[in-house]
């Protein structure tokens, strides 16, 4: 028995921020100093490191529910399940409905119940429950939804990763840049009939040095936002620890797979910062003794920014539609998933298409 993703489902926010949205932008740095490069220069070095040229952001009618809907809705339609068959929703975010313009989190009830309500499930034993785990979020919620099926526990289980980091960004700190909004979803069902599936995962937390690399702090302003919290990186531990980490973790899990390094076909990684995943799949394949091969990690960070949990999924729907040029996902392809991110959390997964 394994888990298959039977239905895949996105949803990309059709307002695109570009650099010109922050040129009136006041930048500063933890002290509350002006920084000294102009905000074109600013943006530009910015670019140059992350990848980052647009981003995307939710228009201001909808929360981080009303995206994970949207994807949900197309997963279901993809696989062409009854959703009263679902026995688990799981939903992957980090920081609940934020409306816009608000700072009020609202995450109670959760975002699963939410949605499982929208898309009006009468079926009281379809379990709706949020996950908390960071950019790995989705990823550890796909995990958790094969532990269920592979126990026996469940058949049919629908995993949404959204968020709306737009709602959560302190404007006076440069690395607002990176963050966007999206949704993504997938359907996985128990399976017995091929040997497609989840084939092994591993997750882990580093949480005795390194619990504080992402955080809520407060905004550079002081003046004008003095309680007020947002999210937070300490880039440069994070971008050190993932470098350290992530490889190895990819590393045992295609190990444990049954797999070589071979017989991989494509890396999906966390679009976190398109420099940093670069070097992770070189230091991966590097482990191996072998150079990386060409087009092995498709990357959409360019154009749609770091929407966190909804990374993954956002690039594996659009991979599977056909909508990136040099990517393509066939029947037999080995495919390795990788994440990271507060917590500090990191998973890897291992699917067979």
């Amino acid at each position: 028995m394994t888990s298959k993703i039977t239905g895949v489902g996105n949803y990309i926010p059709s307002e695109t921020i570009t650099r010109l949205f922050f040129d009136n932008h006041i930048f500063l740095n933890e002290q509350g100093v002006l920084l000294k490069d102009d905000n074109a220069a600013i943006t530009s070095k910015l670019q140059k490191i992350t990848g980052i040229e647009e981003r995307r952001y939710a228009n201001s009618t909808q929360v981080t529910s009303d995206l994970g809907l949207i994807a949900a809705q197309a997963a279901i339609e993809n696989s062409g399940v009854d959703p009263e068959t679902l026995d688990y929703i799981i939903f992957a975010h980090n920081f609940g409905d934020v409306r816009f313009g608000t700072i009020q989190s609202d995450a109670v009830p959760s975002l699963a119940s939410r949605v499982k309500h929208l898309l009006k499930i009468r079926n009281n034993f379809c379990v709706a429950y949020d996950v908390l785990f960071g950019c790995p979020g989705w990823l550890e919620g796909v995990i958790q939804a094969n532990a269920f099926i592979r126990s026996g526990i469940a058949k049919k289980c629908l995993v949404i990763g959204a968020e709306t980091l737009s709602r959560v960004v302190d404007v006076h700190d440069r690395d607002s840049m990176i963050y966007a909004d999206g949704a993504g979803a997938v359907v996985l069902e128990a399976n017995a009939d091929d040997d497609s599936g989840i084939k092994s995962h591993l997750s882990a937390s580093h949480t005795l040095n390194e619990k504080d690399f992402l955080f809520f702090g407060k905004s550079y302003n002081n003046e004008s936002c003095p309680d007020t919290k947002y999210i937070k990186m300490d880039g440069r531990k994070i971008y050190e620890f993932a470098l350290v980490n992530v490889p190895d973790a990819m590393k045992k899990c295609l190990d444990s797979s049954g797999y070589s390094i071979n017989e991989l076909n494509k890396i999906i990684i966390h679009q976190a910062n398109e420099k940093m995943d670069e070097a992770i799949v070189d230091r991966f394949y590097q482990l191996y003794d072998v150079p990386t091969p060409e087009n092995i990690m498709p990357m959409v960070i360019s154009k749609l920014g770091n929407s966190s949990v909804a990374t993954i999924p956002t690039l594996l729907t659009m991979i599977l539609n056909d909508e990136l040029e040099l990517h393509n996902i066939k029947k037999g392809d080995v495919v390795l998933f990788a994440s990271v991110g507060a917590g500090m959390n990191i998973n890897a997964l291992v699917y067979k298409f």
